[in-house]
């Protein structure tokens, strides 16, 4: 299910990383869904098991998986907590841009160019 491309300038712990939360946000991988062991996916990915564990640790932090101690690890049963964590930092920021006095259009003018994004796209 995932791939490390081995000549990639991303370390292949963040590109399993990625690959988890895509899978997530796609719905590829279900809330309450059994993650490989990192024993098994270190092994089928050809790499070292404290890669993927750190893939995992990172996950875990940030709630896109639980670990259940020898029930192995789930993608967590709360949805994607990444896009709530998401929401919670916009939210934060329309707040904090309004007490600045800020409109919408230069509130999201400063985000495009935050992003690097030109204007009027995306």
């Amino acid at each position: 299910m995932f791939e490390v491309d081995p000549n990639s300038a991303v370390a292949p712990y963040e590109q399993i990383r990625v690959q988890v939360i895509e899978a997530v946000r796609s719905g590829d991988l279900v809330p309450g869904s059994r993650m490989p062991t990192v024993r098994r996916l270190a092994e089928e990915l050809g790499l070292a098991v404290n890669t993927v564990a750190r893939a995992y640790r990172e996950l875990e932090h940030d709630g896109v998986i639980e670990t259940r101690g020898r029930n192995g690890s789930f993608v967590s049963a709360t949805g994607d907590p990444t896009r709530q964590q998401a929401q919670l930092a916009a939210s934060a920021y329309a707040d904090r841009i309004t007490q600045l006095g800020f409109d919408a259009p230069e509130a999201l003018e400063l985000v495009r160019a935050a992003l690097g994004l030109a204007a009027g796209r995306g």
